[in-house]
């Protein structure tokens, strides 16, 4: 016969009581949980009617733990510390065949998700489950297997497999530039440039791409600011300016012809791009597949570069 039912107490006046009971306050409590007060004092009431001991002195609107009560404020973080340890280890245990692949948002989006089916036709017992984030990887709290983002943004300790070249040029729509007529570098100034930034900086801005032709920035040049990549491109694809486009992630549109290049000056970034493994994660054989999938792919696009 099981005895815990009749044993324990009310189980959802447990939360409420442990955050009450760490903050020493009813309300920081319910501004933690997104309940009301009242709330949080029902079912704490609840909870001292269920033992028959009072767990909070109530003075001057304020609470404080009796003696009993901080012995089950400490229990009773303990235990739910363990239940909740426990649950993210089994969500972040992976499934035997499934590998978890974090990527930025712009290269997800222009550039893996294109030819994301060659690796299905090459491995089509391993599933592929790709997340993204615009955040550096070591703000990203969930799990993953392999990540992929511009070299020198924060990594911590996760274990750096290999980096990847790209170049970097100025992009714009065919509607933008009515006449066709290549641009030289020093037009560019002139003309509405769109600007990405990023926080913590990590992309090349204009005035750096300039400089590595001898030209400057006028603060007082036209443009519009975006802290999208994938929108600043798009507003170069509806024709509002000249956008920095990283090969990469900008090619597909230039192969369309939703995208042209004004000049051809281009900055080549030799390690643009890194890979990195989950620290003691990199053993398994899908994982393998995949870091191998990447490289061959992202070492092909470097070598059309060149050609």
């Amino acid at each position: 016969m099981n005895s815990l039912g009749k044993s324990l107490p009310p189980l959802a006046s447990l939360l409420p009581f442990e955050a009450a009971a760490r903050l020493e306050s009813f309300s920081k409590a319910a501004e933690e949980l997104h309940i009301t007060q009242a709330a949080i004092s029902r079912q704490i009431r609840g909870l001292e009617e269920d033992l028959g001991l009072k767990l909070f002195c109530r003075r001057n609107r304020a609470v404080f733990l009796t003696q009993e009560g901080r012995e089950l404020g400490r229990v009773v973080s303990n235990a739910l510390q363990s239940i909740s340890a426990s649950a993210v280890s089994l969500r972040q245990s992976p499934g035997k065949n499934r590998v978890v692949l974090l990527c930025q948002l712009c290269e997800a989006f222009y550039w893996l998700m294109p030819r994301l089916s060659t690796f299905h036709q090459r491995y089509p017992e391993i599933e592929i489950q790709v997340a993204t984030s615009t955040r550096p990887l070591t703000d990203f709290n969930e799990h993953f297997d392999v990540a992929l983002q511009s070299t020198g943004r924060p990594s911590g300790a996760h274990r750096l497999m290999f980096t990847a070249a790209d170049e970097v040029f100025p992009v714009c729509s065919p509607h933008y530039l009515h006449t066709r007529k290549a641009l030289q570098v020093s037009d560019l100034p002139s003309h509405s440039l769109l600007h990405y930034r990023a926080t913590p900086p990590h992309w090349m801005q204009w005035d750096g791409w300039l400089q590595a032709f001898g030209q400057t920035l006028d603060d007082a040049s036209k443009g519009s600011v975006f802290d999208s990549y994938p929108l600043m491109l798009q507003a170069a694809v509806e024709g509002h300016g000249i956008a920095l486009g990283w090969r990469r992630t900008a090619q597909r549109l230039i192969e369309s012809g939703a995208l042209l290049r004004p000049c051809v000056e281009s900055v080549p970034l030799p390690e643009a791009v890194s890979v990195f493994s989950r620290p003691g994660g990199d053993d398994r054989v899908e994982v393998k597949a995949l870091i191998d999938w990447l490289e061959g792919e992202l070492g092909s696009d470097s070598q059309t570069s060149r050609c």
